[in-house]
């Protein structure tokens, strides 16, 4: 059976998205899947919209750009309202509770709202909220092999940032089994 996943990943830029899509591709390349990762800045980029389609597929995959999710994570209020619509039945959207106010129920899709930036900043990595909700994701979709995702953290973390490894890892696992709040 082929394996195929969809995913946009929204937030002001800043928050990490970019880097989280490439941390899910990545690992999608170390079980040898097809892959694509397509970004997408707002013109003010730090502050302005940042978003970014991800593709893993056991196929080849006919166009990066992501119009029909099956998998979306919204780091902030107005990612989520942009796209939410576009989420397929069967899907699921992992939001930041703590940007997202408006936590909605949508027919046919599991929401998972997540308190990462709170999540982060208790623990004592600020910036990390990305990386908790791709660990939420993970916990919903299993999107890829678990030694594949610590092997894909290892690869995506730059050597000059090495002290930022751990930190990463730490938070990815606090996502992976962060409770899920109730949708309002």
């Amino acid at each position: 059976m082929s394996r195929s996943l969809d995913i946009v990943l929204a937030g002001f830029g800043g928050q990490g998205v970019l880097f989280a899509g490439k941390l899910i591709a990545y690992a999608g390349l170390v079980e040898g899947r097809e892959v694509s990762w397509l970004p997408s800045y707002g013109p003010e980029m730090r502050g302005g919209t940042a978003n970014c389609s991800v593709c893993l597929s056991d196929d080849p995959i006919g166009s990066p750009l992501v119009l029909a999710p099956n998998a979306l994570v919204a780091m902030n209020q107005p990612s989520l309202d942009k796209f939410e619509g576009s989420v397929v039945e069967g899907g699921v959207v992992v939001a930041d509770s703590t940007l997202v106010k408006r936590i909605p129920v949508i027919p046919g899709v599991r929401v998972r709202a997540v308190p990462a930036t709170a999540m982060a900043e208790e623990a004592g990595f600020k910036k990390l909220a990305n990386i908790i909700l791709a660990g939420a994701l993970y916990a919903e979709t299993s999107f890829c092999g678990e030694e594949a995702l610590w092997k894909a953290m290892e690869a995506c973390v730059p050597a000059r940032k090495a002290e930022m490894l751990e930190l990463n890892k730490r938070a990815l696992a606090l996502g992976m089994r962060a409770e899920a709040e109730p949708a309002a």
